[in-house]
């Protein structure tokens, strides 16, 4: 199972994700380092985990503002593997991202209109670098419309029938929470569901057990930020993912 760092970007720097409310993140206060331009966060989550994916939300591109690809560009050139959410909202601005970035794409339940795009998408990218993420609130999908399914285990169908491969589930409200993985049984229903499917998941990621508790259930990564900044998973902890 894969730890995977969280940067939220929002007007240039990385900022600290509370429950979902983007108009109260400020930018992020870390033990890890003393800045928030997004080389340096990104360096020190690095210095820590070690290589690999990074996830990467443009909240002001997910609230409708252009992406910022010229934070992405640099974080790719500098080497970072990036998972990237750039509220994606049709083919087009797909395709831009495509040709301009590296990295995987993340279609988004919060910004994609219909199951129609998520499939055109699978299809246009492929299923190896697009990433489907579910995103509730509460355990509520969090769909712009009313061509979603109203359900988050028929939206999951849905992705999986449109030929999805890689699937996040994220709850907002439980982001920067630090009271637990949110949907451990709904982890464990999806992977018995779909024995084939990557499984991301993210908010309320508090400490070692958290990471235990999700590795059980089959989830092959985690999302996760606060615990990280606040030392509460530090190297000792990630060790002992390791060992355990």
């Amino acid at each position: 199972m894969r730890i995977i760092p969280v940067l939220d970007l929002k007007g240039g720097l990385i900022v600290r994700g509370i429950a979902g409310k983007r108009d109260l993140y400020k930018p992020i206060e870390s033990r890890l380092c003393s800045s928030a331009r997004p080389a340096e966060v990104a360096a020190s989550l690095r210095n820590l985990l070690g290589p690999g994916p990074m996830y990467l939300a443009d909240l002001d591109a997910i609230a409708g503002e252009a992406p910022a690809l010229e934070v992405c560009v640099e974080l790719e050139g500098l080497g970072f593997e990036l998972m990237i959410d750039a509220g994606i909202r049709s083919a087009a601005s797909a395709r831009q991202l495509a040709v301009e970035l590296d990295g995987d794409l993340i279609a988004a339940l919060e910004t994609l209109p219909a199951p129609a795009l998520l499939a055109e998408l699978v299809e246009e990218l492929g299923a190896g670098r697009l990433i489907f993420s579910l995103d509730l609130a509460d355990g509520r999908p969090l769909a712009p419309g009313d061509d979603w399914p109203s359900e988050a285990e028929e939206i999951a169908r849905e992705a999986v029938s449109a030929g999805v491969e890689r699937l996040i589930l994220l709850d907002l409200k439980a982001v920067g929470t630090g009271e637990g993985p949110a949907h451990l049984d709904r982890c464990a229903a999806l992977k018995e569901s779909y024995a084939g499917l990557e499984l991301v998941t993210g908010g309320g990621v508090r400490d070692l057990d958290d990471l235990l508790a999700l590795r059980s259930v089959g989830v092959d990564g985690v999302l996760v930020a606060s615990a990280l900044h606040d030392g509460r998973l530090g190297s000792e902890e990630l060790q002992g993912l390791l060992e355990a």
